[in-house]
């Protein structure tokens, strides 16, 4: 039985009523981020009960010595993570000098927090009897902003209900923290400087090893009727801690405000030794507008992004609320400001995964980022890798490929290797897959092909000279075969011939070569320069092709089918329907060798690589080993439903698209999988995404041109979302009568619907920035 305490509502996330087993959960449902740091909605005040705390600044991270009780040349020495960042957001209270705590407070009533996706903005409120049986009705409003992402802002009010109260706000700032996930529980933070100066605190540390200095800061202040106090009544400093307190005498059906301004100056956009005083400047500028100029600049902000990159759903609010949960959740990560960040799968809202870079930004997120903001935006996330190419050839080094070929990281932060298991450090080598595909990806939607000669040729030729050295020619098959590798389903370690990499590789090894050919011709300073410093011959590039024209694929000619790797039809072929449920997830129930020996799929690696390649196969084809593949896929990777989901609305089954699209929007709200509590999966909201821009929308690029196929589901009145398709916003409303377009801009444009040609003539002058 899923989760169902989150109430429906169109634009916001709401909880009512206070339950402690709901806290972990409600902490990574309501995080908060703006693109440069984020934080879990953790309580302000004490909270004794059980909680995960967690505030994390984009970029900085800690390399965590590998756990292992064995070695193997090759081996990363470290997991890198994202790391648990010293605390501004604590605000203790006492009330008449008991504690406010919800964990030991003798009533705790009306309980309600929002996260308003609309505003950006994070609410909670209670009415709390206090074991003194003292009563306090509490709002709180918090928002990380967008137009100052160093700062936070924080109010935090608290009325007296039956009598007079005197009431202490000790705000405080904490660098004595700890992760959640750590290997050896090394100290991940020096704390370097604690300075108070008036209403404003900072703490300076830097992490251990990386050297990443920070400064904590916090600006207070407390009203009470019209009456401003900046000073605080007093000040403490401890090892790791600095506090202020501000006590105030209310009387009964009065308001106490509080108010506090905090976040982080970093060293990688300041001088190490200057993060004070530019702690102090972005606070002057945070002060001098105020709080509800702040927040009405938050609301501005967000609506621009919502401009953009909203989807409406007319009729169906569960579902309504899944994609705006998720798109909120992927603009909260990343918004594309800076080349050297990238999306973690748990982005600003856990530490699982170690908040690093996987395969997922190239295969799902590129695409939502390309139709929702401009072409930068994604570029920035291809310049990533090309920054990092000269550590994915040393990556390949260390295993023992040369020659330049390059082997991009499972998981990074900054280029090197950091993932920690066997069988996908080594072995899920299809990640240079993506990489190649999200270049490819890039150019046919933008139209943008400069990046390919300025960087992505280079990769390209990277990318292609591993797949030619990890392939082996199989005397017996008379073929090239790729042995012992792990596909995107990692229910199946260290298995031969996994279809999806090896076409993977083919695809790779030919579209290097047909760049190559288009950079020559019409790039040549770039195409030599290149061929100079990669020293690629053409005796070289013969052999790529070799290995791509005689590429091995398992395939039953009895089923007519792509096998997921040899021997798969060896398994004992029981369905995920004559599977127990007591049985499920799998990945809890089972040892991992029961699970590998299984036919049960996290997610499909043939159908991963048919929604990839789907102009390559039939429809016919993808019917074919949906139906086969799909009654074994057990779906616990966050990243399987949307692709089944695209593909069940291709084959117009669209009961079973919109129960895939459900699960893969609602994946969090309603925690299918039991582990919402570590954080959000934020990577798999962009299939979400495509689940409807590219699933029941049927956008695809076909001769250059938009191409659309429109069905809807029979619980839907109508959707419409936009995107922008090189430079030209277009705005598709789907309805029970058809499709309807929007064109924004001055000039036409040609699509096709339902394979018949369309120009859409604009219908206002409001030309692309």
């Amino acid at each position: 039985m899923n989760q169902d305490y989150i109430k429906l509502n169109d634009w916001s996330i709401i909880e009512e009523g206070f339950d402690k087993e709901n806290v972990k959960s409600s902490e990574s449902i309501f995080s908060l981020g703006n693109g440069a740091m984020g934080q879990r909605a953790n309580f302000e005040e004490k909270y004794s009960g059980p909680t995960f705390q967690g505030s994390y600044i984009g970029g900085v991270y800690y390399p965590d010595k590998t756990r292992v009780g064995w070695w193997k040349n090759g081996y990363p020495e470290y997991f890198a993570k994202v790391i648990n960042a010293p605390s501004w957001i604590g605000i203790n209270v006492l009330v008449d000098g008991e504690p406010l705590d919800l964990n030991t407070c003798s009533r705790v009533d009306n309980f309600r927090r929002e996260l308003n996706m609309k505003e950006g903005v994070y609410y909670r409120s209670f009415i709390a009897t206090l074991k003194n049986d003292k009563k306090v009705d509490v709002k709180v409003t918090r928002f990380l902003s967008l137009d100052l992402d160093e700062v936070g802002a924080i109010r935090y009010e608290i009325t007296a209900v039956k009598e007079d109260l005197t009431v202490t706000f000790s705000p405080f700032l904490d660098s004595g923290i700890t992760n959640e996930d750590s290997n050896w529980d090394d100290k991940f933070w020096n704390t370097t400087s604690i300075s108070s100066q008036g209403n404003q605190a900072f703490i300076e540390a830097h992490t251990m090893k990386t050297n990443f200095e920070t400064c904590t800061f916090m600006d207070c202040q407390m009203e009470y009727k019209g009456k401003i106090q900046n000073k605080p009544d007093e000040t403490e400093e401890k090892e790791l801690w600095v506090g202020h307190a501000y006590q105030q005498k209310i009387e009964k059906g009065s308001t106490v405000a509080f108010y506090k301004l905090g976040g982080y100056t970093v060293s990688r956009n300041h001088k190490g030794a200057n993060l004070v005083e530019a702690a102090k400047e972005v606070l002057g500028k945070a002060t001098k507008q105020g709080f509800d100029a702040l927040l009405e600049a938050q609301k501005k902000a967000w609506e621009g992004i919502w401009e953009m990159s909203d989807i409406t759903i007319e009729g169906d609010t569960k579902a309504q609320q899944g994609i705006r949960f998720n798109i909120f959740q992927l603009n909260q990560t990343y918004l594309g400001k800076d080349s050297r960040l990238n999306i973690g799968p748990k982005g600003f809202t856990g530490e699982k995964y170690g908040g690093s870079t996987y395969w997922d930004t190239e295969a799902y997120c590129i695409p939502f980022y390309m139709a929702t903001k401009n072409h930068h935006v994604a570029r920035n996330l291809l310049k990533y890798r090309y920054n990092h190419l000269e550590k994915a050839i040393a990556n390949a080094k260390k295993l023992g490929f040369t020659n330049g070929a390059a082997l991009y990281p499972m998981v990074t932060m900054n280029g090197e290797e950091c993932h920690n298991e066997w069988e996908i450090t080594f072995e899920e080598i299809h990640r240079n897959g993506a990489i190649a595909f999200a270049i490819y990806n890039y150019f046919r939607y933008t139209g943008d092909y400069s990046y390919i000669p300025e960087m992505g040729l280079e990769v390209l030729i990277g990318i292609a000279r591993f797949w030619h050295q990890r392939a082996t020619f199989s005397k017996q098959k008379n073929k090239y075969v790729i042995l012992g590798v792990t596909g995107p389903n990692e229910y199946e370690n260290n298995v031969n011939n996994n279809w999806y990499t090896n076409y993977m590789a083919r695809w790779c090894i030919q579209y290097a070569l047909e760049q190559l050919d288009k950079v020559k011709a019409g790039y040549k300073e770039d195409y030599d320069r290149i061929i100079g410093y990669t020293k690629l011959s053409k005796s070289e590039t013969d052999e790529w092709k070799e290995v791509a024209d005689a590429m091995y694929f398992p395939f039953s000619d009895q089923l007519g089918i792509y096998l997921q790797q040899d021997g798969f039809l060896d398994k004992e072929l029981v369905t995920v329907e004559d599977l127990p449920k007591s049985q499920r997830p799998i990945n809890q129930k089972w040892s991992w060798d029961r699970i590998l020996r299984s036919p049960y799929i996290k997610q499909a690696d043939v159908l991963q690589g048919f929604y990839f390649f789907e102009d390559h196969f039939s429809e016919e084809d993808l019917e074919k080993h949906f139906d086969f593949y799909e009654p074994f896929t057990v779906h616990e990777s966050s990243l399987s439903p949307c692709v089944h989901s695209i593909q069940a609305a291709k084959l117009d089954r669209m009961e079973q698209a919109y129960q895939f699209y459900l699960r893969t929007s609602r994946l969090d709200l309603d925690d299918y999988n039991k582990e919402v509590e570590e954080g959000l999966h934020i990577t798999s909201m962009a299939g979400t995404w495509m689940s409807i821009v590219e699933g029941f929308g049927g956008m695809r690029i076909k001769n250059d041109k938009l191409s659309f196929t429109p069905r809807i589901p029979k619980e839907w009145d109508s959707y419409s979302f936009k995107i922008n398709f090189r430079n030209r916003i277009l705005k598709i409303l789907v309805d029970k009568s058809g499709a309807h377009f929007e064109l924004e801009g001055d000039h036409e444009m040609s699509i096709r619907l339902n394979g018949e040609r369309l120009v859409l003539q604009p219908v206002a002058k409001n030309p692309v920035q």
